[in-house]
C-alpha cells in the first residue's frame, strides 16, 4: 500500500488527484491533505480517505475543522508549522497543489524526506528553481511534473537524449480573451476574465490563463526543471487544448503529447509512473476533431510572454519577484483596484524597481532569500498600485 499525501487537497488539482485515489482505495495509504478556508470539504474528504492528518493553512478555521472531524480519529492541525509537520510525515508520493509561494516550503519540506513530488505548484520552480532541483538530487528523491505541458513534455522526452533536443513548444488556449480585440482588454471584468473555454479551473488561474501570466509562469517552470535555455523555448496559441505540448529534435521532428483537456491524465500519469495505468478520461475521436489550429503568441496581446523571458534572462531571484508581485496585480484586478491590462505593468514596474538595487535580485537562491524578496516585491507592488491610482 503507498503512502501518500495531497498538498492543495480542496483546489481542483487536488479534487482531481483525491477522484482517482478514491477510484481504488485499497491501494493508498492516506497520510495527510491539506486545504484552506473549504473546511466542509477538507473533512469530508479526509473521512473519504481515512487520512491520518487534515490541515488548513488558516489558525483561525481550526476549531471548526476539529468540529467537524470529531469522533473520527482524524487528527486537525492548522497553520504554515502544521503543513510542514505534515510534510515531514513518510510518505510515498505527494501531491503539491498549493498555489502560489506558500507551496515552496512543504514541497522542499517533502523532497528532504525522498518522497516522489507530483509537482503541481509552478510557482515553486518558477521562485526557487534551483533550490527545488538541489534538494531533490541531495536527498536523492524524485519529480514529477503535473502541470499538463510539463507533463507532455517529461513523456515526450522518454527514451530520449536530451541533448537532441532543438527546441520545446509550449501550447496556450489564449484563455478567454484570445478573440477579444486588443483595444478591448483594458476594459475587461474578472467575471469575463474568470470564464475559461476549454478547462474547468479556479478564479485565480482562469484569470492568469486570460492575461497568459499563467503562460509566462510555464515557460520559465520549462527553463528550470528541464535546464533548457530560454531561446530553446517557445509558446504557440493552440485554441483546441488537445496538443500539450511538442518536443523538437535536432533531425526536425516533432514529438507532440495530444490528450484531452482533463487534468486526471498528467496527475494519472505522476501518481502511476513509471507505469500507465488506465484512467476515466476521454478517449479522443480524431475524425471527429477534423483540424488541429495553432495562432502565434503575439506578445503585444500578451506582454507578459516577454516578462518571462526577461525573468529568464535574470535569473537569480527574478523568478520570485516576478511571481510575488503578479499575484499581488491580481489581487488588485480581481478587487477591481486596476483594470486587466495593468497587470502586466504593475509587475513591470515592480521588476525594473527591485533590479535597480543590488541584493534584491541577485541574491542567492535559498529559502529565506526566496521569502525576503516574495515579501519586498509585494510591498513593491502595492506601492506602485497605489500611487499609480491605476484603476483603468
Amino acid at each position: 500500500m503507498r503512502r501518500v499525501s495531497i498538498f492543495g487537497a480542496t483546489g481542483s488539482i487536488g479534487q482531481n488527484t483525491i477522484d482517482l485515489i478514491a477510484r481504488d482505495p485499497g491501494a493508498y495509504d492516506v497520510v495527510a491533505l491539506t486545504g484552506g478556508k473549504n473546511i466542509a470539504q477538507l473533512a469530508e474528504d479526509a473521512k473519504k480517505l481515512n487520512a491520518k492528518v487534515a490541515v488548513t493553512a488558516f489558525e483561525d478555521c481550526l476549531a471548526p475543522l476539529r468540529a467537524a472531524l470529531a469522533g473520527t480519529g482524524i487528527e486537525a492541525a492548522a497553520g504554515e508549522a502544521a503543513l510542514i509537520e505534515a510534510a515531514s510525515r513518510p510518505a510515498d508520493w505527494v501531491m503539491s497543489a498549493i498555489v502560489g509561494a506558500a507551496g515552496l516550503a512543504p514541497g522542499l519540506r517533502a523532497l528532504e524526506t525522498g518522497a516522489t513530488l507530483a509537482l503541481a505548484n509552478k510557482e515553486s520552480m518558477v521562485c526557487a528553481g534551483p533550490l527545488v532541483m538541489q534538494t531533490a538530487r541531495r536527498h536523492e528523491a524524485r519529480i514529477l511534473p503535473v502541470d499538463s505541458e510539463h507533463s507532455a513534455v517529461f513523456q515526450a522526452l522518454i527514451g530520449e537524449d536530451i541533448s537532441a533536443v532543438e527546441r520545446v513548444v509550449i501550447t496556450a488556449s489564449g484563455g478567454a480573451f484570445r478573440d477579444w480585440p486588443i483595444e478591448a482588454l483594458a476594459s475587461a471584468t474578472p467575471d469575463q476574465a474568470a470564464t475559461h473555454p476549454n478547462w474547468d479551473m479556479g478564479q485565480r488561474i482562469t484569470i492568469d490563463s486570460a492575461s497568459m501570466f499563467n503562460k509566462a509562469l510555464e515557460l520559465i517552470e520549462t527553463k528550470e526543471f528541464f535546464g533548457f535555455t530560454p531561446d530553446q523555448i517557445e509558446a504557440v496559441v493552440h485554441p483546441e487544448s488537445l496538443i500539450h505540448a511538442l518536443v523538437g529534435f535536432r533531425d526536425g521532428a516533432l514529438m507532440a503529447h495530444v490528450g484531452p483537456p482533463d487534468m486526471r491524465h498528467a496527475i494519472g500519469f505522476a501518481l502511476h509512473y513509471p507505469d500507465r495505468k488506465a484512467l476515466p478520461v476521454h478517449r479522443l475521436d480524431l475524425a471527429q476533431i477534423a483540424t488541429l489550429s495553432f495562432r502565434p503568441a503575439d506578445e503585444a496581446r500578451w506582454p507578459a510572454l516577454r516578462l518571462a523571458r526577461e525573468v529568464m534572462q535574470t535569473g537569480g531571484l527574478a523568478g520570485a519577484v516576478f511571481n510575488a508581485a503578479k499575484e499581488r496585480a491580481l489581487d488588485a484586478f480581481i478587487e477591481k483596484r486596476i483594470g486587466f491590462t495593468r497587470m502586466t505593468d504593475v509587475v513591470e514596474a515592480v521588476l525594473n524597481k527591485l533590479s535597480a538595487h543590488p541584493g534584491h535580485i541577485d541574491a542567492g537562491i535559498t529559502l529565506d532569500n526566496v521569502r525576503e524578496a516574495d515579501h519586498l516585491a509585494r510591498q513593491t507592488a502595492d506601492d506602485v498600485i497605489r500611487q499609480a491610482n491605476w484603476n483603468n
